[in-house]
């Protein structure tokens, strides 16, 4: 389960997390240090990856933690100047620990293997530079997510799919002061009169830690990476996410300025997608990003990103995101694109579509166009209570242009199934139309477990935003696209 010499590109661990106070008790018996290389495919097989889960195994199959290792790991430890290890960098503090452990091994007679030397000093270093034990699948590019349920077990992600890994925690104390760091490391506390927290990693990552009494098992980490490597439409549909088609499509929406709202469910790729469709936004325009953890990786020279800020310890200061929202309407921006639309910013938003903002985009959490379509109604209400349902229905309608829905199959990928067209209201009941579809075939391939199926232009050229189209002197590109003449 142990291992640390990986040949790919390492990121230090100092740029993560600061050391902190160090401890016997917050150490844990098994880490490495592994790289973080960057990934070019969309959805790797999960036969490719399922080797990066137990990669410590891989490297030290015989490596047996035993009571002279774990006295040896506590003496060195008391030996460290904390104040020294702050001071040092990644490389330089990994060979202070090495010239001080050949020292106590010449001095207290320990016989240690290469093997068990290497994973000694590299699980010190995990824990006082990284977030110990699963500091290893945080640096792996092909795992999307981190569950820690309780010390022992640890599930991640990878290629849609849950995989049990063989990293583990020391024990709850252990786990609790590195979910402690991590709390510490974005200025907020985790303790029993304050159980959950939201934060940030310095890469992106977005965590949610809960503890006891709430977590009734243990503490309980949970971590969402995002991909350095942002991919495109294209690229997307060269992965079997959409087809060609429908990027061509999309690139035309995007480049047409129609407002755009991405629907999906938790983990479907609603931040990938909405990454790629700011690709063909043009480069002189002014785009205003708010996000409750910034995720959004967009390209352009003129963009403004903007972060809601959470209450602190005295519950004052918090800015959520229909504060930004309006603060972006002042800021004179072309484009505004929401991260995500949860509750009463959804007026704010739809407001700023229609008066002088269109192509504006923003994801939302549902199970189909349909339900987008309901959850925005029920999200006007948190905000505007008093606002008759046809009149905030009349406002979505005339708001947004498209909703993309995208979702994670139980193959584990992930596919754009809908995109859909507002057309408008007939008795106060929202008609749509789907211009693309992914269409399920009768089969199923029982050895690659995949879905059978094909994506499927449902409509014609007649849509309701051709004059969006042809403004944006697009007509003729769009007429070849859905000809099938690209």
């Amino acid at each position: 389960m142990f291992g640390r010499k990986i040949q790919t590109q390492q990121i230090p661990h100092s740029e993560t997390l600061k050391p902190d106070t160090l401890s016997s008790d917050h150490l844990s018996s098994g880490n490495l240090d592994a790289g973080n290389g960057k990934s070019t495919k969309s959805f790797p097989s999960v036969e490719q990856n399922s080797a990066a889960v137990d990669t410590n195994k891989a490297a030290f199959p015989n490596m047996e933690i035993n009571a002279e290792y774990s006295q040896a790991r506590d003496v060195l430890l008391s030996e460290l100047d904390p104040l020294l290890a702050s001071r040092l960098g990644k490389a330089e503090l990994e060979l202070h620990i090495e010239k001080l452990f050949n020292q106590l091994a010449d001095r207290q007679r320990w016989i240690f293997t290469p093997q068990q030397q290497d994973h000694l000093i590299s699980s010190l270093l995990d824990d006082m530079l990284g977030i110990g034990p699963i500091q290893v699948l945080l640096d792996d590019p092909s795992i999307s997510d981190i569950m820690v349920n309780g010390a022992n077990q640890v599930y991640v992600e990878q290629a849609g799919r849950l995989q049990k890994s063989t990293a583990q925690f020391r024990d709850e104390k252990h786990l609790r002061h590195v979910a402690q760091r991590i709390a510490s490391f974005v200025g907020r506390r985790i303790d029993e009169s304050n159980p959950m927290v939201d934060a940030r990693l310095s890469d992106g990552s977005r965590v949610n830690i809960i503890i006891p009494p709430l977590a009734l098992d243990g503490t309980c980490i949970s971590i969402r990476k995002f991909s350095e490597h942002k991919m495109s439409l294209l690229q997307l549909a060269d992965a079997g996410s959409l087809s060609q088609s429908m990027a061509g499509f999309l690139t035309i929406a995007a480049k047409a300025r129609l407002n755009i709202l991405v629907s999906g469910g938790t983990g479907a790729g609603k931040t990938t997608l909405l990454n790629a469709l700011s690709d063909p936004i043009e480069e002189g325009e002014r785009i205003v990003t708010i996000e409750d953890a910034a995720e959004l990786k967009l390209q352009q020279s003129q963009v403004i990103r903007l972060e809601t800020r959470p209450a602190s310890l005295e519950g004052t200061g918090e800015v959520n995101q229909r504060d930004l929202v309006r603060n972006a309407l002042r800021m004179n921006p072309r484009r505004i694109i929401l991260g995500e639309v949860r509750g009463a910013e959804a007026f704010d938003m739809l407001q700023a579509m229609n008066t002088g903002h269109e192509g504006s985009m923003s994801t939302l959490h549902a199970n189909s166009a349909r339900d987008a379509i309901y959850r925005l109604e029920n999200m006007l209400l948190m905000g505007q209570q008093n606002l008759p349902v046809s009149m905030m229905r009349r406002q979505i309608m005339s708001s947004i242009d498209l909703i993309v829905q995208v979702e994670r199959m139980r193959d584990g990928k992930r596919r754009i199934v809908e995109i859909t067209e507002l057309v408008g209201l007939e008795d106060d009941t929202p008609i749509t139309q789907n211009i693309f579809e992914f269409q399920l075939n009768d089969s199923y391939d029982t050895q690659s477990g995949n879905i059978q199926g094909e994506y499927a232009q449902t409509a014609s050229m007649n849509v309701s935003f051709s004059n969006k189209i042809r403004y944006a002197g697009l007509a003729k590109e769009f007429e070849y696209m859905m000809q099938g003449k690209q």
